[in-house]
């Protein structure tokens, strides 16, 4: 496929009559962004600067955004089935080398399991706002409870539940901050009202049907990076601490003043913290340091301060409101 900056979107019939809406943009390394539930691509628009050194690659996934299911198909049938979506996509898109996977929320489930089903396909892995952890059965029913409300009532009712949650507290001051919280509220809002109930109903099945991917983890053999709001009530800053001392290759950053959107909330800060990952792991690898380096495995950093003090703290998981879901 011939890529135009011109025209950066296309679309991607898979096998099963699925069609796919991706964005590319820049030239460089491939960097694959998957986006969160019930939202879309266009939610990585702050990470449009990262295609001055990368190629970014920006699909709705099935059912999402300008993306659709074939015909009989209400939505996304699984989390694997995601999995194999992106690794259709890059043989579609002539994806020659291994690429860097970010995924936010659902996108990181995502991500996971692209990394166990297609290996070779992966070269790096940024996770970011997620998990590795299964539903509980608690959270799974609270999925199946706003399903049968969305089928009845509409997106509203998604977006009443999520939003509150998916951003940080609206701070006091300064005024400039307030605005952007507003901006990330209204941005929000319009994916998910854009958002097919017959998508939504059948992502949040196959999000409480997802497995627990812990120790599914412990084989992946890439460098990762972990990011996190330190404020993210979904999934806080101590699910992905334990990730972090699950795989083998991986440094932790937590986001100050940032919810459960980070690349959303504090895109300066996150893709700063994707550029350093990145350029870290090229080094290493002209270098052939191999994946012992320290800068490929670390404690939890807080981002965004002056030289990144490493600092270990304590961060209690106040646990996900199930009702509400996750993205």
């Amino acid at each position: 496929m011939t890529f135009s900056a011109d025209h950066p979107l296309h679309t991607v019939l898979l096998p099963d009559g699925a069609r796919l809406a991706v964005e590319i943009h820049g030239a460089g390394p491939p960097l694959l962004l998957l986006h969160g539930f019930p939202l879309d691509r266009s939610m990585w628009v702050g990470q449009l600067p990262l295609a001055r050194s990368y190629q970014l690659i920006l699909p709705d996934q099935r059912g999402f955004g300008a993306s659709s299911c074939p015909a009989g198909s209400p939505g996304p049938a699984s989390i694997e089935q995601l999995a194999d979506d992106a690794a259709a996509l890059l043989d579609v898109l002539g994806v020659q080398e291994p690429v860097t996977v970010c995924g936010l929320s659902m996108g990181g489930y995502v991500a996971q399991h692209l990394a166990v089903r297609h290996p070779r396909l992966v070269g790096s892995l940024i996770l970011v706002d997620t998990k590795l952890e299964a539903d509980t059965p608690e959270a799974r029913a609270g999925r199946g409870e706003l399903a049968a409300k969305v089928g009845r009532l509409g997106q509203e009712v998604v977006a009443r539940a999520m939003i509150p949650n998916l951003l940080a507290a609206a701070p006091a001051e300064p005024a400039l901050q307030a605005q952007h919280r507003t901006a990330c509220v209204q941005e929000l809002s319009r994916m998910i009202h854009a958002c097919p109930v017959a998508t939504i109903t059948a992502a949040l099945a196959a999000l409480g049907a997802r497995p627990d991917m812990s120790q599914a983890m412990r084989g992946v053999a890439c460098p990762v990076l972990l990011v996190v709001g330190a404020l993210d009530t979904i999934t806080p800053p101590a699910c992905l601490e334990r990730a972090a001392g699950i795989f083998p290759h991986a440094h932790l950053r937590i986001v100050p003043g940032c919810g459960h959107m980070t690349p959303l909330e504090a895109p300066e800060i996150f893709n700063a913290e994707v550029e350093d990952f990145l350029r870290g792991v090229a080094a290493d690898r002209a270098a052939a340091g191999g994946l012992e380096d320290d800068h490929l495995a670390g404690g939890p950093v807080v981002a965004g301060q002056p030289g990144h003090p490493a600092g270990r703290a304590d961060h209690s998981d106040p646990g996900a409101n199930p009702a509400a879901g996750d993205c």
